[in-house]
């Protein structure tokens, strides 16, 4: 065979390989363009193991414009649709009110928890060792405690902010209850709750104001109010 028919033949092979090629593109199933969840109703064609969408329909999805210009397509995308994923009526109706905490009433809680802790643990430590309860010093202590809880209302200004001081108030509450039992247990000199050296792992009012504690302690350490029943 000679030179000029080896060339006819590769052009012939070429082209038959790219008419191959071409056929198949057309029988590949398109598919659907789903953009965050949403589906945009844009085709995506496959051709050769890539996947294609035009411009046009890149630039409707994002809310950009395009400008042909002689040596070059300029598509422009605002920043605030590049950044953000496209609403859909979905996830607008499932929408939920923020529920992070002020960082100003977060402090203030995380000061009024630990003065109740601080109070908590020295009747602990009067329980445990049988050591009298003076009514002067409790008071000053339950004083303290309010007033911090006090500021803490104050700077509560969102309403997830309220939500999680109505858990704080609770919590104030419940020691305080617990709190005078104990004073009122060593006024009468009940033995069998003074001296009781498992007084403290089974007192389940007692279990219930740790747990409390600790939870809010992580809620306001996160920033986002959550409920919790130990805390009611």
């Amino acid at each position: 065979m000679n030179r000029r028919g080896k060339v006819r033949n590769l052009i012939l092979l070429g082209a038959a390989i790219s008419a191959a090629g071409i056929l198949l593109a057309q029988t590949t199933p398109t598919k659907q363009l789903v953009v965050n969840g949403a589906t945009t109703g844009a085709t995506v064609l496959q051709v050769d193991g890539h996947y294609y969408v035009d411009v046009d329909t890149v630039a409707r999805i994002t809310s950009g414009a395009i400008s042909v210009e002689p040596t070059r397509i300029v598509l422009t995308i605002p920043t605030s649709a590049a950044t953000a994923p496209p609403a859909t009526a979905s996830s607008a109706a499932s929408a939920q009110p923020t529920q992070e905490l002020s960082r100003g009433f977060a402090s203030a809680g995380i000061t009024a928890l630990a003065e109740m802790k601080e109070w908590q643990g020295t009747l602990e430590t009067m329980v445990t060792y049988g050591l009298a309860v003076d009514a002067q010093w409790a008071q000053t202590n339950h004083d303290r405690v309010q007033a911090s809880l006090s500021q803490a209302s104050v700077a509560a200004t969102t309403n997830a902010d309220r939500d999680a001081f109505r858990l704080l108030s609770s919590e104030f509450g419940n020691l305080a209850q617990w709190a005078n039992g104990v004073a009122a247990d060593r006024q009468n000199f009940n033995g069998a709750r003074t001296i009781d050296p498992n007084r403290l792992q089974n007192d389940s009012a007692l279990t219930k104001i740790s747990t409390c504690g600790n939870f809010l302690n992580s809620m306001f350490a996160s920033g986002v109010f959550s409920e919790n029943a130990s805390c009611q």
